[in-house]
């Protein structure tokens, strides 16, 4: 036999190799991916398809001989299905399925450094976005996942039947630690139940770690005795070394804080496992703040979709992320937004063309996230986030709170009176979306401090067209051929 009828040195047709496989039925094991496929001119989207698909298991460009010494049947992964992207030209949604023995046990490093490695940067592809994935109850197994959950934050909060309040310390930069601390007491003792350090506070030269959370943590104790409610404030741990988060968690433990906080895209998915473990071995409640996604997520075309990250961060472990909120100044599709914050938080999530969500995804023990709803809005729409998102979600106001014209804790106290409102509004029977206005000019002829709201960002809109939106729907299930 020639030998070399066996090994080709020019570039392989990955389709004809068995990436592409439309026959396969994915396993209940296997992690299935969602990809939206933008192929290079001249590249057949099978091919495509299968390049990706080979790239990301066990393939490369030519022919090796040391893929007779491995079962490739096995190991690779294998594009069962490419279908046209409803109104999309040139764009294919790719369904990929791995075998669960190419993954390491409750390693997302490994996950994410095998379906979104080198293939994204492929020349067969023009751009690659991973819209969802599939992830197997035998491999979520091997995850802890949040350290605490829902139900459990709730208890140690004392908070039931309402959504958490809370709101982002401004300006973000610049306050002596003092005067940090004077903020976040104004905020607490006018009605929050949180607040929070933002995305960019470390220890910089105008606030020293060690002296914020000395302030805000006497401001929390301050604020608790005068209202008798259970109190807190996210303290961003977020260091330049593991070691150095671990310090600044421990102190925040030893002051009593009940939650720190985390940018967890930023110190990646290893330094969050630990970090996430930490927090359950001491009753610390953990808010992961998603710096640096829109900068993954925002594209249509290319990156990885925010519900894909929301399901990582479920995995390697929060209490809290931010989701987004519909109608404030951030990029978020509707039923995007409402898609993944149910992925945060419910057992089980069907299949949902109409919400972008391409597989069922069970979840198992796993317990739930509180998405947090932040970024550009104020009292005018509580009715709306509260329809939206239910009790099961964190409303974080930072202008909406620190923006007031009688100061922070007014900005606070019209916070909570709306927020209440509303609650009890929704509890009767009434329709939020269509009466909202109605609820807020009730409330706020006992309130002042909502009307003065009220009168203040009454012409306050965002409506920007979004980026991100969702496709038609068409097709069906990602696990189904």
């Amino acid at each position: 036999m020639d030998s070399n009828a066996l090994f080709d040195a020019g570039v392989r047709e990955y389709r004809e190799k068995g990436y592409y496989n439309p026959a396969y039925t994915p396993k209940e094991t296997d992690i299935l991916c969602a990809f939206r496929l933008t192929p290079s001119p001249g590249v057949a989207p099978e091919e495509a398809a299968a390049a990706v698909a080979a790239e990301s298991s066990t393939g490369t460009w030519t022919t090796v001989w040391s893929d007779l010494l491995t079962n490739i049947e096995k190991y690779q992964a294998k594009c069962y299905r490419v279908e046209s992207v409803p109104g999309q030209e040139g764009q294919y949604l790719a369904y990929v399925a791995y075998d669960l023995d190419l993954f390491e046990e409750g390693s997302m490093a490994n996950l994410t450094s095998s379906i979104v490695g080198n293939v994204f940067g492929f020349k067969a592809v023009r751009a690659l976005r991973l819209e969802d994935m599939r992830i197997p109850l035998a491999y979520l197994k091997t995850f802890q996942g949040p350290p605490h959950g829902i139900q459990v934050e709730r208890d140690k909060l004392d908070k039931y039947g309402r959504p958490l309040l809370g709101g982002t310390m401004k300006p973000k930069l610049g306050l002596s630690a003092k005067n940090y601390g004077r903020v976040v007491y104004e905020c607490l003792r006018g009605g929050l139940d949180f607040t929070k350090d933002d995305e960019n506070i470390g220890s910089q030269p105008f606030m020293r770690w060690r002296d914020r959370f000395l302030f805000t943590m006497e401001a929390v104790k301050k604020a608790e005795a005068e209202t008798g409610e259970r109190k807190g404030h996210y303290l961003n741990v977020t260091a330049p070394s593991m070691e150095e988060i671990y310090r600044r968690a421990e102190f925040a433990r030893d002051l009593g804080s009940p939650i720190i906080m985390v940018d967890f895209l930023t110190v990646g998915f290893s330094a969050q496992t630990s970090l996430s473990r930490w927090c359950r071995d001491n009753g610390v409640l953990l808010h992961c703040h998603r710096a640096m996604h829109a900068v993954i997520d925002r594209q249509k075309n290319h990156g990885i979709h925010w519900r894909v990250l929301a399901k990582w961060c479920r995995m390697v472990g929060g209490d809290h992320v931010h989701n987004g909120t519909v109608v404030g100044k951030l990029e978020g599709d509707r039923a995007a937004t409402i898609g993944s914050a149910d992925l945060l938080r419910e057992d089980f999530v069907p299949a949902d063309p109409g919400r972008g969500i391409y597989f069922d995804q069970p979840w198992g023990s796993l317990a739930g996230m509180l998405p947090v709803a932040s970024g550009g809005i104020h009292v005018w729409h509580m009715p709306d986030l509260v329809a939206l998102f239910g009790d099961d979600v964190v409303l974080q106001f930072g202008g909406g709170t620190l923006g007031h014209p009688w100061g922070n804790a007014a900005g606070a106290t019209a916070n909570r009176v709306a927020l209440e409102a509303c609650v009890l509004a929704r509890n009767e029977g009434r329709d939020l979306l269509a009466q909202g206005t109605e609820v807020l000019t009730a409330a706020a002829r006992w309130s002042p401090e909502l009307r003065a709201a009220m009168e203040t960002w009454q012409s306050v809109r965002f409506d920007h067209e979004g980026v991100d939106t969702l496709d038609p729907v068409g097709g069906g299930k990602g696990d189904r051929p």
